[in-house]
């Protein structure tokens, strides 16, 4: 028996280190030529030799995985995920020429961060052996079954085969040199894979693969894509053995298109190897990824709690590396679709597309359709809804088109706006409070125009972009009466048409898991007025930063806005109550300068778990959040109801959030000396609401 020692495990990270690092594989012009050829066949021949290579008869590993269940939202689905479930599990892993695999679950624990009944299929619980072997199945082959491998003996047959970019690794025992083999099917209608292997240039071993899949490979309708990134590092010298592995499932809704994707990522490091033990066969009888008992599972020596855990492993899962593959699969791809999903479908922004209520609108019915072409890269997008006491109609026609990293945007439209730039309320929830109550947490005008747009974006974090375009704005009246209550007066909001321009830069979240976050958002926009020929400057900034405060974090925001004189009525900043300053009457304060900082002290607690029937319970934790906002704005537009703030006005408040979902929240006026209360769902679901 010969057992890895310390130097190996180094030599394994150093490797790993290297092989992540190396910058996008490019596919090269020459596909199937006599040089790219030839490494193939030799890769596949030494694939084939592997199962009766006499010097590697078995071994033992350690596993260490992560899975997360994740929920993204949001237009364009550019926001980052929210984590729904994560799960930590152990492995040992044993392995036995020629391809024998048995693996056993001795550690396992779990937080839900929102209810939920994911169950993976049990091949999500452990990792790839033998980097597939002669053909690829995922999820128990409800996934994907029997797609060829590249360098199965037929591949040559299936695959064209191009040279990319070469490195060179210095390991202690030699120096090796890596070179990347450009993979794609010969036909894009069969189920097959597309993407880069990385062979040792020497041996022609396997030293990493990162790929995507056809179309039809997927046998699950719902399944958007896959992208896997598997990575071996060198031990003994001559092994190259499962080092690390990536996966990531992305899935959406078959019949209706919303920016709405859940997500399964799944991390795994491998380490621990114990080379040539004389496991015996029988060992490996009964199905591959077994589990001990759960009372042995539950007692596994963790070395930190979950959340450290989480946290710590969540980082390496945002920098994208699954986002980089897929950049890169689709550059080999060119004009192709790889999504699984139908190129036409029914397609809307969010629930109140299909149905909303304000005062102005009355009850509001919609419709959508979207179309997706050339790989993904063109996009059609269409909208419809009806108001049934204003009786207008509504619409708008939106077509993109994407080049790597920069989008190109035309559209036209015909749309009711709030007046201010952020929502205040989850749009379901107004329109209930709107129709029931005759609480309407809006202010409306009616848009008519046409714009182009051009974005790009800055890493994996950050865009900036540039809008042109040409806008009507027409006053709407109150046209409806709700159930109970009676709604306040619709301001005048129209004015001339304006020709304008819009320059914005923003850095997203950074995700799900995090200590410390921090979001930026600034615009400056230009506006020329028809008629008197007038222009106007408004500037606009906020951000969302997030820090550690022991176990608790502390969250502030903040919105600036800053307007010249000839600002119409439409851009003013409104400011008070729900969703700015809950302890003052809604939208008192506006003009053209507004200020809002809000600070929070976010406080977890333990909380009744409750059951969900048999399939699921609520996550166990209550967070209790003390807040202080303070506010002010001035110099008011002629013609709109607001005014300005006597100095800065502030509320004190207290809020709940239960489930990830639900937040209360009572603020009471420093000044006013009034209280507000407020329901509503979390900002992050807004969007799809």
């Amino acid at each position: 028996m010969r057992t890895t020692g310390a130097p190996f495990v180094a030599v394994a990270w150093a490797a790993a280190g290297v092989l992540l690092g190396w910058p996008a594989a490019l596919p090269a012009q020459a596909w199937n030529d006599q040089a790219a050829l030839a490494l193939a066949r030799r890769a596949i021949a030494r694939r084939s030799r592997a199962a009766a290579d006499t010097a590697l008869r078995d071994y033992k590993a350690q596993a260490h995985g992560f899975l997360f269940f994740l929920g993204q939202f949001g237009e364009g689905l550019t926001e980052p995920p929210r984590l729904v479930k994560a799960d930590q599990l152990e492995l040992e892993v044993y392995w036995k020429a020629p391809g024998l695999s048995k693996q056993r679950i001795v550690g396992w624990r779990d937080r839900a961060e929102l209810p939920t009944d994911i169950s993976y299929h049990r091949d999500h619980l452990g990792i790839i052996q033998n980097n597939f072997g002669a053909a690829i199945r995922l999820g128990e082959g409800d996934e994907v079954r029997d797609v060829p491998h590249p360098l199965a003996p037929g591949g040559p047959d299936l695959y064209d085969y191009a040279l990319g970019d070469t490195t060179i690794i210095a390991f202690p025992q030699r120096e090796v040199r890596v070179v990347g083999l450009v993979v794609r099917p010969k036909s894009y209608d069969a189920p097959r894979i597309v993407g880069t292997l990385y062979l040792d240039a020497g041996t022609a071993d396997l030293v990493r693969m990162a790929f995507n899949f056809t179309p039809r490979s997927y046998l699950d309708p719902s399944l958007e894509d896959v992208s896997i990134a598997l990575d071996n590092a060198l031990w003994e010298g001559r092994f190259w053995l499962p080092f690390r592995q990536e996966i990531e499932i992305r899935r959406r809704a078959t019949w209706l298109d919303m920016p709405a994707r859940g997500i399964i990522r799944g991390r795994w490091e491998i380490d621990g190897y114990a080379l040539n033990l004389g496991l015996a066969t029988s060992w490996f009888a009964g199905e591959e990824i077994t589990a001990v008992p759960k009372a042995e599972r539950d007692s596994f020596p963790w070395t930190e709690p979950l959340d450290a855990a989480v946290q710590a492993v969540a980082e390496p899962v945002r920098r994208g590396d699954l986002e980089r593959v897929r950049a890169e699969v689709q550059e080999i791809a060119g004009r192709r679709a790889l999504s699984g999903l139908p190129p036409r479908r029914l397609g809307v922004r969010g629930f109140s597309d299909v149905v909303h209520a304000n005062r102005v609108e009355g009850l509001a019915v919609g419709a959508g359709f979207v179309w997706r072409g050339g790989g993904e890269a063109r996009e059609l997008r269409a909208l419809a809804s009806y108001g049934m006491a204003d009786d207008r109609a509504k619409g708008e026609v939106t077509v993109t088109e994407r080049w790597g990293r920069v989008t190109l945007e035309a559209g036209a439209y015909r749309a009711v706006r709030d007046v201010a730039d952020q929502p205040v309320i989850a749009p379901v929830l107004n329109s209930f409070a709107s129709q029931e109550l005759g609480d309407d947490y809006g202010d409306y005008y009616l848009a008519t125009g046409a714009r182009l747009a051009y974005r790009r974006r800055l890493g994996t974090r950050g865009e900036w972009s540039a809008t042109l375009g040409r806008e009507a704005v027409a006053s709407l009246a109150v046209a409806t009466t709700p159930a109970t209550g009676t709604f306040r007066p619709n301001p005048l909001l129209g004015g001339p048409s304006v020709d304008l321009v819009r320059i914005a830069v923003r850095r997203q979240s950074e995700g799900f898991a995090v200590r410390r976050d921090l979001a930026l958002e600034a615009a400056l926009e230009e506006g020329r007025l028809d008629g008197s020929g007038a222009t106007y400057t408004r500037a606009t900034a906020g951000g969302r930063v997030l820090v550690p405060l022991g176990s608790t974090r502390l969250l502030a925001r903040a919105q600036l806005g800053l307007a010249s004189a000839a600002l119409p009525p439409h851009r003013t900043f409104v400011l008070g109550g729900r969703g700015t300053l809950l302890g003052e009457a809604f939208r008192t304060w506006g003009g053209r300068r507004m200020a809002l900082v809000h600070l929070e002290w976010r406080v977890p607690l333990s909380f009744a778990s409750i059951a969900l029937g048999s399939w699921a319970r609520t996550p166990g934790r209550l967070t209790v959040a003390p807040y202080v906002a303070t506010g002010s704005a001035d110099r008011p537009v002629v013609g709109t109801p607001w005014s300005a703030t006597p100095g800065a006005r502030t509320t004190l408040g207290l809020a709940l959030e239960w489930l990830g979902v639900f937040r209360l929240e009572a603020g009471v006026g420093a000044q006013s000396g009034q209280v507000g209360l407020a329901f509503d769902v979390t900002r992050d679901l807004w969007s799809i609401l």
